[in-house]
C-alpha cells in the first residue's frame, strides 16, 4: 500500500508565507480544499477590512452619517459579521447598538424613541445587532407586541426612514437569509458548545416551531417597508463566511470613499448572494 505523502517540520520552517504553503502541498500532493477555503476567507477579509478602515475614515472626514441594520432569523449570523466588519474600526467613529428589551418607561414612549438616541452621530458609523424592526418580526410572531402597536409601526416606519434619508442619513438594511435546517444545525451546536450556549434563548427555542409564522411577518415587513430610498438587501447566509465579504463589499460599493480605486480585491458583492428584495424571487427562509 502506497504511503501518503506528509509534511515535516523542516517543511514549515521552510516557508514563510500562505503561497509557498500552497505551493508544497500541491508538491506533495496533499489535498486540502477545506484548508484553501479558510485561507482565501481570510485573505479577502483582510483587503476588505483595509477598504472599511478607508471608508470609515471618509465618514469621519466628510461628517457623513451611516446607519447600518443586521436583521434576520436567529442564527442567521448577525452578530458573526458585525464583528468582522468592527473588527479593526477605530472605535472613536464607530459603535455597536444591541439593546435589550425597552423599561416600563420605554414602553410608555414613542417606540422610535429609543432608536433615535442611538442614530449616528456625524462622521460615526453605527452598526445595529437588530433594531426597530424587531416590531416588523420577532414582536408579532411572540405576542410582544398589540395588533394595533404592530400596525402602527408599518404605517410609520417607511415616514420615519424617509425623514432620515433626507436629513441625509445612510441607511443600510440586511436580511440574512438562512434555511430552517441550517438554523437547526447551529442551534445543536450551539447547545453543545459551552462557550456559545449563552446565545441560546427561549425566543431561540421557538423558532423552529413558529418558522412560518416568522415568515409570514417577514414577507409583510418586505412588502410594507421595502422603498427606493431604504432597500432591503437579502444575503444568503447558509455559508456565513461568504456572506460576511459579500455584506462588507456590498456596503464598500454605496460609497466612492477616497483610496477606493486603489482596492487589491473586488467591491462589488456576488449577485447570487446578495440581492435587493423582489417579491417574485425565493429566498432561503
Amino acid at each position: 500500500m502506497e504511503e501518503k505523502p506528509k509534511l515535516t517540520i523542516r517543511d514549515f520552517q521552510n516557508v514563510s508565507t500562505n503561497d509557498e504553503l500552497r505551493e508544497l502541498i500541491k508538491e506533495k500532493g496533499i489535498s486540502i480544499d477545506k484548508v484553501e477555503v479558510k485561507i482565501n476567507y481570510e485573505s479577502e477579509l483582510k483587503k476588505l477590512q483595509i477598504e472599511l478602515v478607508k471608508l470609515q475614515q471618509w465618514v469621519a472626514k466628510n461628517n457623513k452619517r451611516v446607519a447600518v441594520i443586521f436583521e434576520g432569523r436567529d442564527a442567521a449570523g448577525k452578530g458573526g459579521s458585525i464583528r468582522r466588519f468592527m473588527e479593526h474600526l477605530n472605535p472613536r467613529s464607530m459603535r455597536l447598538v444591541a439593546l435589550n428589551k425597552p423599561t416600563e418607561v420605554e414602553k410608555g414612549q414613542w417606540y422610535f424613541q429609543r432608536y433615535i438616541k442611538e442614530l449616528p452621530n456625524p462622521g460615526e458609523i453605527v452598526f445595529f445587532d437588530r433594531s426597530w424592526y424587531n416590531r416588523a418580526v420577532v414582536e408579532p410572531v411572540m405576542g410582544f407586541c398589540s395588533d394595533d402597536q404592530y400596525k402602527k409601526f408599518l404605517v410609520q416606519v417607511p415616514e420615519f426612514e424617509h425623514m432620515l434619508y433626507e436629513d441625509g442619513v445612510t441607511i443600510i438594511k440586511f436580511w440574512l437569509s438562512i434555511s430552517k435546517e441550517e438554523q437547526l444545525r447551529r442551534f445543536d451546536s450551539r447547545n453543545k458548545n459551552p462557550l456559545k450556549r449563552w446565545k441560546f434563548s427561549p425566543v431561540d427555542k421557538k423558532g423552529q416551531e413558529l418558522w412560518d409564522k416568522y415568515t409570514f411577518y417577514k414577507d409583510q415587513m418586505f412588502s410594507k417597508t421595502h422603498t427606493a430610498y431604504s432597500p432591503w438587501i437579502v444575503v444568503k447566509t447558509n455559508d456565513k463566511k461568504k456572506a460576511r465579504v459579500e455584506c462588507m463589499r456590498h456596503v464598500l460599493s454605496q460609497f466612492n470613499y477616497d483610496g477606493k480605486e486603489n482596492a487589491k480585491t473586488i467591491l462589488n458583492p456576488d449577485p447570487n448572494v446578495v440581492m435587493r428584495y423582489y417579491r417574485s424571487v425565493n429566498h432561503l427562509d
